[in-house]
């Protein structure tokens, strides 16, 4: 996948979350969640746009980290959302889903990034 593509997908779950979190209950629960998921779940998209601008390998290894932390912070609040059943399941479910599999790209990323830094430093 180009950086372009990720970047788009990760706009695209950005945007799925501000959709999420709005559709939450106005409830105690339901406003600490929406926020804590509005502030994870948006992240990723402008800290891998970061990441692609970085100025070393190891800048960019430290920002894919992050995105891939905010991703996984993103991923729990949503089973949350789920397990409590806050939403319906066929909202939850292609969510999480996706915050899964930008989880499995960052990580695989994060990896590869690393193996390569080690071999330039040989």
């Amino acid at each position: 996948m180009t950086p372009d593509k990720l970047s788009e997908r990760m706009l695209e779950f950005a945007s799925n979350i501000v959709g999420f979190t709005d559709a939450l209950p106005k409830t105690r629960a339901g406003r600490h969640i929406a926020g804590q998921l509005l502030r994870c779940g948006t992240s990723p998209g402008p800290n891998y746009e970061e990441a692609c601008a970085a100025e070393s390998r190891a800048d960019f290894i430290h920002k894919l980290r992050i995105v891939l932390k905010e991703l996984r912070e993103s991923r729990f609040w949503i089973r949350l959302v789920a397990k409590r059943c806050l939403l319906p399941a066929d909202t939850t479910g292609p969510l999480c889903a996706e915050a899964s599999e930008l989880c499995n790209i960052i990580g695989k990323s994060v990896v590869t990034a690393n193996e390569r830094r080690k071999n330039r430093m040989r």
